[in-house]
């Protein structure tokens, strides 16, 4: 089952969520996405298609690049952490030996 057989604008026109304009119907589709019960995975597919038209899970084309590029600056930081985690740093030199330490 694709989650799109299950979503609540099966029956709206579509024009509702392609608007000329982004405000012209931006409040009913955002209404409409909000009780839908596959919002998520809708916002899922046009993130990951990278859809820049239309009202996608909830969210006009502004909100999802806004998003993506939150994702994306997320993402960098984690790796930048995760690199910084495995990465052993010596802080501190080793101590000396005393001259003759260890010489028996």
């Amino acid at each position: 089952m694709n989650w799109d057989n299950e979503a609540s604008c099966q029956s709206v026109d579509p024009e509702v969520f392609f608007p000329e304009r982004q405000g012209d119907h931006a409040t009913m589709a955002t209404t409409i996405c909000r009780g839908c019960p596959v919002r998520m995975q809708c916002l899922e597919f046009a993130l990951n298609a990278r859809l820049d038209y239309g009202i996608w899970g909830g969210l006009t084309e502004h909100e999802r690049r806004s998003l993506r590029r939150s994702r994306q600056r997320k993402a960098r930081r984690e790796a930048v952490a995760a690199a910084a985690s495995t990465t052993t740093v010596q802080l501190h030199a080793p101590k000396a030996q005393p001259v003759g330490a260890g010489v028996a």
